[in-house]
């Protein structure tokens, strides 16, 4: 049994939209006032759209604020499966249009042959992040820390000490680049980002076990080191 993080319950998703993109706002211009610079990393899909959009229109000191993606599918930017297209889209318009961006998939074919590369191209992003935003799939994966990927991937993202690693789901499309556990964990903030009942009920039965193969959302939930908020709206 985990104990469960701090978990704040929404109405409705707009609701759950401003109030975090409120509190990410202030935590990244704190950054950037007490140290000069603010990182964030954030994840793709459908979820975190509105959130993206609120968040850009926030009155912050962008140019300071360092942006990249907890994980990406290793396919171009402009492919519609790209968690990038979708950053520059939402995120990366208006008042944010001016935040420096770190893209994680590069020109190699796959994502064991880019890693040098895109760990080189982070080397100036401010660690430890001032703030990570995760979501959940389904079957309990978070960044592309996938219960269905090789079981030596799998262990690889969630044990070793790099920044980055190469993840092929079996039942996913698209290999991936994830950031690690110990570099999502090296964060000032984490933030599980939830909508709908479905994903309520998979919150709960990970809370249920401290089996994190089987779930790996628990290699968030279950460690004390960082405060994980979760924000859910139905």
């Amino acid at each position: 049994m985990i104990k469960e993080a701090v978990f704040k319950s929404f109405d409705s998703t707009d609701a759950l939209e401003a109030q975090l993109a409120d509190r990410i706002a202030r935590q990244l211009q704190q950054a950037v006032d007490s140290r000069g610079k603010a990182s964030l990393l954030v994840s793709g899909g459908s979820t975190p759209l509105k959130l993206f959009q609120a968040l850009s229109e926030k009155a912050i000191d962008w140019s300071d604020v360092y942006i990249s993606l907890a994980d990406e599918r290793w396919v171009e930017s402009y492919d519609k499966d790209s968690n990038e297209s979708l950053v520059r889209a939402n995120l990366l318009r208006g008042l944010a249009a001016n935040a420096k961006f770190r893209g994680l998939k590069n020109m190699f074919a796959t994502p064991e042959a880019g890693l040098a590369m895109t760990t080189e191209s982070l080397a100036n992003f401010p660690r430890p992040f001032d703030v990570v935003v995760l979501g959940m799939g389904n079957d309990g994966h978070t960044c592309s820390w996938f219960p269905c990927a090789p079981a030596a991937e799998l262990d690889n993202a969630l044990d070793t000490d790099a920044l980055l690693a190469a993840v092929n789901p079996g039942s996913a499309p698209h290999a991936r680049i994830t950031f690690t556990r110990q570099a999502i964990l090296a964060s000032r903030q984490i933030y599980l980002h939830l909508v709908g009942e479905q994903k309520l009920a998979v919150y709960r039965q990970a809370l249920e076990s401290d089996d994190i193969k089987a779930m790996p959302i628990r290699a968030v939930l279950a460690q004390h080191k960082t405060p994980v908020d979760v924000y859910w709206s139905a």
